[in-house]
């Protein structure tokens, strides 16, 4: 009897409960109205919200899309000779294909400049640019790439690796060093660290100074033996140790 007596109680506490809430719903029509009218309104913003934003990052994709094939066209002036023209094969010049390349990822960025695909343009026209000979343009987008990425991005490591790689085709062999030593010691550097220690090796080769060369190329061998690059660092390790 206990027990049921405590199921009727608990039946007639929910009774009175909905009746209550009825009866505040009665009371409050007005109010329950246009909350209700609110919440639906932002269920309709939220989702038109997301399926833009959708939308808006599909088309910034297949925008960087069409510019990275162009950046990675044939060229039909690097040919070897007698090979068979390419189908795709739309440029006579690398010249040509880096210009029309680095304007399709200037729109992307204009367009997209908040998306990833817009902060990945703004590095591969970056790399149109170096290509054109235009450096004081590409140092300026490689810049501001790694200004504005996370440190630990992907894109600030290709932008910083780039920025050594344009000192040194440049000449700036100083410059070039020290910003590969530092890409080289960052642990947190988000492409691979022995490529970027081979690049240092060699600059420091080309640049006459063996015996750094060496110690980078030896670094390599025992920080890296995984590394594709080891038979050759290994080689050129022995060959200025001969040399020296």
């Amino acid at each position: 009897m206990k027990r049921e007596h405590r199921k009727q109680i608990k039946r007639d506490e929910l009774v009175t409960g909905v009746e209550r809430g009825a009866a505040w719903v009665r009371l409050h029509r007005q109010e329950v109205r246009a909350t209700a009218i609110a919440v639906a309104i932002l269920v309709v913003l939220v989702v038109g919200f997301i399926t833009f934003q959708g939308r808006r990052k599909a088309a910034a994709e297949k925008a960087f899309a069409a510019a990275f094939d162009t950046f990675h066209a044939p060229v039909a002036a690097e040919l070897p000779p007698g090979a068979d023209k390419p189908a795709n094969l739309e440029f006579a010049t690398a010249a040509e294909k880096y210009q029309r390349a680095a304007a399709a990822f200037d729109g992307v960025e204009r367009r997209y400049g908040s998306l990833p695909a817009g902060r990945r343009a703004r590095y591969y026209a970056a790399l149109c640019r170096i290509e054109m000979g235009d450096y004081a343009e590409a140092e300026k987008a490689l810049d501001r790439v790694v200004a504005e990425a996370d440190r630990s991005s992907l894109e600030s490591a290709l932008a910083r690796v780039a920025l050594a790689d344009l000192h040194r085709r440049k000449g700036e062999t100083d410059k070039a060093v020290a910003a590969y030593r530092q890409l080289v010691d960052d642990a947190a550097l988000a492409v691979p660290r022995d490529h970027v220690l081979m690049s240092l090796a060699s600059t420091l080769e080309e640049a006459r100074r063996a015996k750094e060369a060496r110690a980078s190329y030896r670094r390599l061998t025992e920080e890296f033996p995984e590394s594709v690059f080891l038979p050759e660092a290994r080689r050129r390790a022995d060959d200025l140790q001969t040399a020296g």
